[in-house]
């Protein structure tokens, strides 16, 4: 295979990956977060600040992974 073709089957793998990754941390988080509000429904607002916190951070993260994806498809 030429390297062209080489270089846009990484940037879609690694992509895929990044936004696979992304996807299972947020329903991880999600999923901890209403636990957590069930087992102590006082501290829901705390929960629910720290959880879009986490989630920001790991959409930085996947977005940072994409644009690499992307850049390394450029060059």
């Amino acid at each position: 295979m030429e390297l062209a073709a080489l270089k846009f089957i990484a940037a879609g793998i690694g992509a895929g990956l990044a936004v696979i990754g992304a996807g299972l941390g947020l329903g991880k988080i999600g999923a901890a977060a209403l636990e957590g509000t069930a087992r102590q429904p006082e501290a829901g607002s705390a929960i629910r600040t720290t959880m879009i916190i986490i989630a920001a951070l790991l959409e930085g993260a996947a977005m940072f992974g994409l644009v690499i994806c992307l850049l390394t498809m450029i060059m």
